[in-house]
This record gives structure tokens, sequence and C-alpha cells, in this order.
């Protein structure tokens, strides 16, 4: 029901993307006959949300379709120019007229001055990323956006949690990209062209094609971006949050497993415990580093594994040996193990 909803919602805020620009202005892309149609005083009055004309980018679709779920500006129009007396006349003006003011709702990242992060901005953030126009939405935004498509209140306590994942792992690639940031010093051994921004960017015109009109691409690349986000928020909404809670009530409960404090059991197999283990010792300051985390496979079968020694080694903390001189008494061997875990979750 949440992925129903979450999809549905979605379908209803990429349906407001549509949008034209004619020599006469801007108006919703809906045909004369539908009796739907703003009349054109209800046009006027409608919140606007400006971006530059010609080729786009995945930075500000991304920005104007996080803009629309947000109740203030959901019937808005997108105003694609670079015409400043246009631009003032807008609500919320993102990626282009050369100013960043959030009292304003100005939001452009292309100024010589600008030099934002989100460690800049909230300094117990720890990103170095120079944010692009999706990024300052979401820094500005980010909170109350999540709370909406999730249908929860800002104050719930998973949007934080959220809010951090979903910037590390979806809105700094698109900064990054779009400010010419790269991964890592040095030549690439492969180039990897099917990011996000790099789907968007193919929904331009190409050079050579009679019509070089990008609106009915940018309402593509909105409904991508939109899309993609809302997807991905859902995985970590249903999936990777419930597997962190799970990771977090077995590292409550160690003590009750081995006396040592070095042992966790977690009372279901199959989810990704590694992440959320290294994350919830840190937040939880463990004097004692987990080293052995035991769970029951598809078949019923109990399995023992060491932790890693980071997220990305194959070395261990510890090795499981018949006569490990630095576990405690109850936990030397790979059987024992299976008595504790059997134990533990009885």
């Amino acid at each position: 029901m949440v992925w129903w909803a979450l999809q549905s919602r979605a379908i209803h805020l990429i349906c407001r993307a549509g949008f034209s620009v004619t020599a006469g202005g801007f108006s919703p892309l809906l045909m004369p006959e539908d009796p739907k149609r703003p009349r054109r005083e209800e046009r006027l009055m409608a919140p606007k949300i400006g971006t530059h004309n010609g080729t786009f980018h995945c930075d500000e679709a991304l920005a104007c379709y996080l803009l629309r779920t947000l109740e203030p500006y959901r019937d808005s129009e997108i105003i694609r120019t670079r015409d400043p007396q246009l631009l003032s006349q807008c609500d919320v003006v993102v990626d282009v007229g050369g100013e960043y003011d959030p009292s304003r709702n100005r939001y452009d990242h292309h100024q010589r001055s600008f030099c934002e992060t989100m460690n800049s901005l909230y300094p117990d953030k720890p990103w170095l990323t120079k944010l692009s126009s999706a990024g300052l939405v979401y820094a500005h935004f980010g909170a109350q956006i999540l709370a909406t498509l999730l249908g929860t209140d800002d104050e719930d306590p998973i949007i934080p949690v959220l809010y951090d994942k979903m910037y590390e792992n979806f809105v700094e690639e698109i900064d990054a990209i779009d400010n010419g940031i790269l991964q890592f010093d040095g030549e690439p051994r492969y180039n990897i062209s099917t990011t996000l921004s790099s789907r968007i960017g193919h929904l331009n015109p190409r050079w050579n094609e009679p019509d070089q009109d990008t609106d009915a691409g940018f309402r593509k690349a909105m409904e991508l971006a939109g899309t993609e986000f809302v997807s991905r928020l859902d995985f970590y909404h249903r999936s990777w949050l419930p597997a962190r809670a799970l990771v977090e009530e077995a590292i409550r409960q160690r003590f009750q497993v081995d006396n040592s404090g070095e042992v966790v059991v977690l009372a279901q197999g199959g989810c990704p415990w590694k992440e959320h283990l290294f994350q919830v010792e840190k937040e939880m300051g463990l004097e004692k580093q987990i080293k052995y985390v035991l769970y029951p496979d598809q078949s019923a079968q109990w399995r023992v594994q060491c932790v890693p020694t980071g997220p990305n080694t194959f070395q261990n903390r510890s090795v499981i040996t018949s006569h490990n001189q630095n576990c405690s008494s109850t936990a030397c061997t790979p059987g024992l193990y299976t008595e504790i875990a059997e134990t533990a979750i009885s």
C-alpha cells in the first residue's frame, strides 16, 4: 500500500509538470477544448517557478519537480526563460538569475561568489560537494519534501535519517556532476554514461534535428527525475530503514547473546547489515567493536559471518577458529555459535 500510495502521488505530481512556452506567454499543457483548462485570471494567480530555457540539465529538472511536491507550489507554472523581468515575477527561481538568496527564494549556483555546500549551510552535515540548484532546493526544503511524499510529518524521526541518506546517495551525485566535480583524481578506467544526469541530458533535442524546442524534453526530464527520486525514497523507506531497525535492535541485545558484547544475532536473514552496523556502532559510541554476526539463511540454517574492518574491504576484525583466544568461553567455535543464536531468539 505504501508503494502504491507513493506511485500514485508521483503520477499525480508528474502530471502537473506539463507546460508549454508560446509567444504569448506560458500555460499548462491542456488542449483548448479541455473544460479543465484554467481561465487566464487563474493562470495569472498561480505560483510561478522560474528556470532557464534552452538546454536543460538534471539539477533544475529535479529542483522543479521537488518544489512542485510542496503545497505552496503544487499548482505552479514552470517559466523557462532568461529574461530578468519575467524571472522577477516568479515566486521561486532555480538555476538561473545569478543569485542565491533563500529569503527571496532565489536558488542559482552559477555566480562566481557561490561556494555553498551542505556542510557550509549545516555544519553538522559532512558533505563538501558544491551544491547545484537541486542540492539547494533539497537543502532548504528536503525535510518537507520527504514528509510530504511519505505522508508523514517533518518531525517524524525517520525524516532526518532519510534526508541524509537521500542526499548522500541521490542528490549529491547530481550536484557534483552539474558542477563538474569528479569522484576521484586521475584517469578513470572506463566511462559511466548511464547516470540519471546523462539520461536526462539525452532528452535534449539533437543538434541536427529540425525542431529545437526543449520544452517537451524538459517535461520528460522532470518526470524521469521525479520518478527515480520517489522510487529511491520508497526503497530506503521500506527496505533499507527496516534493515537498520533490525541491526540496531540486535546490537542493543548483544549482551544477551554473549557477555563479550562482540556477537550479534539478527532475527531475520537476508537484510543488508554491514553499513548499518558501522553506522550504529558510531552513533552509540561502542567501546568494543562487534566481531561476529549470526543470522538464519533461507534454509533455516544458521550462518556466521565475521565483521569486516570497513565497508569496502575483505579484511575482517577477527577470524573464526576452533581455539580463538580472543573470544569468550561461549563464543569460540562455529558450532557453539549455533547454540548462541538459537538461544538468543527463542
